[in-house]
């Protein structure tokens, strides 16, 4: 059976403080000046604003009760100069903070791209590619969010929340305690509302990523959407998902609202019961009003900060969502890895064995059972077989895009098992049936089977595989874009650039996956020239469902239910009467096995 990936912790990511630890672990030392900068850039927005509280004393009583013209100069000035520290300070960290957080998107995103790749085929084949991207797409930022959070509000508005709360401590304590008396139910008001939005973010997270993924499939397939006029079946599923992922969105606008009515009502209480205090002291007491302005001041000021801290919980709550759905990502590992100590792969005749071979999928779904055969080096071995018999899934064996449950597939007598997938795989070239061709040019396309290979090398592969003349023929040449997955470019051109590919590569096993069933006869022709080429001095493993292209293979090896029940050539296994392949070869009828019968 094909081990699954799976999914490991490295640190907690249950909780807020446990993503938190983890954000901080893997970036925080590399941004310990930038963060530095950015705590005292925060940490002087703070004292600057406590200073305007604390200095409206002055203000009041000097220039307003006294009249003293000589101070208010300097009182002014120094009003100035707080603010333009003030401005340099909210720029420097507004700046610095967006470079750390830049930084930190663009190494997250290089990470599970990386991650990614070392991920098994079977991973991919399990998880949808439209909703893989998207909810990497909207949940990346996550990472960034947790980390600036968590600066800012610690570095800027608590900072800014104790210097106000000491400056109103200074002018007034028992006005201080009366606005301490509404703490305590708005924290646990608030508290409750970040429980609720937690789930309410992570939905919200999965439905949208469900309706890109459904607009991104949408676009893909536009050809058989509209070939089959399935523009309103799916314009309703759609909207059903985009109606679904409105209302979660509504429902989190709404408890992440629902901290202003809270904070609100209680600033209202705690700002008229000062004033009501206040007021009663300056008239009954004959109190001067510059300290109870500057209280005031203070308490207004400390409003922002206070609100934004009361905020934090439920801002972290949607933040450490989209982190822990990326973590969850970068936290699942293969077990389909190389061994420890595994070697380098030595190829000389390129022979390959099956041994007692079996293979089942997660599911548990049983694909092959005890399969043996020998591919001869320097030759051709043609898979043939009904669906369904376990062709494929032999070709996917071979470079280790799935591990056998039971049996050894070797090379040159080393067990594939025992060597790195890198080596391995730099030995081999692949066509697959369906080709895929990457955004850039065609001869990017073609020079991804090696990365080295000169511009004549890629020409001659192109040759080879009979591409090199409609190459030229495109506006650009072998520099003509070929669109998304080569839209631009029919069928049979985008195979020959697959077999292209697989030439400059120059690898001696060659693995083709029924490289010609979807072509009309003429792009088969010129695709089976190719493939002529291509399969001249190399072991070749072909899987065929039209007899035609395999009646020279070297050994024909019949698959039925996940087992090998015939070898032969063409000749021998055809004259067999009762056989699997002499009953395929009638049904098709093809004029190359009429020939030599």
């Amino acid at each position: 059976m094909a081990p699954p990936d799976t999914r490991q912790k490295h640190v907690s990511t249950d909780t807020v403080t446990g993503i938190l630890k983890r954000v901080i672990a893997e970036n925080g030392r590399d941004h310990v000046r930038g963060y530095a900068f950015a705590i005292f850039c925060l940490a002087t927005v703070a004292g600057s604003t406590a200073f305007t509280a604390w200095i409206m004393e002055s203000v009041v009583n000097e220039a307003f009760a006294k009249q003293r013209a000589e101070v208010v100069w300097v009182i002014c000035g120094a009003i100035l100069v707080a603010f333009i520290l003030r401005g340099l300070a909210t720029y420097g960290q507004s700046v610095a903070l967006s470079k750390i957080g830049n930084n930190i998107v663009a190494r997250y995103q290089r990470r599970l791209y990386h991650h990614l790749m070392s991920l098994s085929v079977g991973f991919f084949a399990e998880a949808r590619s439209a909703h893989l991207a998207a909810q990497i797409s909207q949940n990346v930022n996550g990472i960034r969010d947790v980390l600036n959070l968590t600066v800012t509000s610690f570095a800027r508005d608590l900072l800014t929340l104790i210097a106000l709360i000491g400056v109103m401590l200074m002018k007034d304590p028992v006005l201080t305690l009366i606005v301490f008396l509404v703490a305590p139910p708005l924290l646990y008001a608030l508290r409750y509302v970040s429980k609720r939005l937690r789930k309410a973010t992570r939905e919200a997270i999965e439905l949208n990523s469900h309706v890109l993924g459904a607009m991104q499939e949408t676009v893909q397939g536009i050809a058989i959407v509209k070939a089959f006029t399935m523009e309103n079946e799916l314009g309703r599923k759609v909207d059903s998902i985009i109606s679904a992922a409105e209302q979660r969105a509504n429902r989190i606008a709404r408890l992440t609202e629902r901290t202003a009515p809270l904070t609100e009502t209680f600033a209202g209480l705690a700002i008229s019961g000062v004033l009501a205090y206040a007021a009663f002291r300056s008239i009954y007491g004959g109190v001067l009003p510059g300290a109870f302005f500057a209280f005031v001041t203070a308490l207004l000021l400390a409003y922002d900060p206070a609100r934004r801290l009361a905020k934090l919980q439920v801002q972290l709550e949607r933040a450490t969502v989209n982190a822990r759905m990326i973590y969850e990502i970068l936290d699942m590992e293969t077990r389909q890895r190389d061994k420890p100590g595994a070697g380098q792969l030595e190829v000389t005749d390129a022979r390959i064995e099956f041994r007692h071979v079996s293979f089942a999928y997660a599911s548990g779904e049983r694909v092959l059972s005890d399969v043996n055969f020998v591919a001869e080096g320097g030759r051709t071995t043609a898979l043939v077989g009904p669906s369904g018999a376990g062709k494929s899934t032999v070709i996917s064996l071979i470079p280790r895009f799935h591990d056998p449950g039971a049996g050894q597939i070797l090379i040159d007598g080393q067990d594939i098992a025992d060597v790195t997938k890198q080596s391995l795989r730099q030995h081999l070239a692949y066509v697959s049936q369906q080709p895929y061709l990457f955004e850039g040019t065609i001869r990017d396309n073609i020079r991804y089977g090696r990365p080295e290979a000169t511009d004549a090398e890629v020409e001659e592969a192109a040759r080879l595989a009979y591409a090199h003349d409609f190459i030229l023929a495109q506006p650009f040449g072998y520099d003509t874009p070929v669109g998304e997955n080569g839209v631009t470019l029919s069928g049979g051109q985008r195979q020959r650039l697959s077999i292209a590919r697989a030439l400059v590569r120059n690898a001696p096993i060659l693995l083709l996956d029924e490289a010609t069933s979807a072509l009309d006869t003429e792009s088969e022709a010129a695709v089976q020239k190719a493939l002529d080429e291509a399969m001249s001095g190399r072991t070749v493993v072909v899987i065929a469902h039209r007899l035609s292209t395999v009646v020279r293979a070297d050994k024909i090896v019949v698959m039925q239910n996940g087992q090998v029940v015939e070898e032969g050539t063409h000749q021998n296994l055809a004259d067999r009467p009762d056989g699997l392949y002499a009953r395929l070869n009638n049904l098709q009828q093809t004029p190359q096995a009429s020939a030599t019968q």
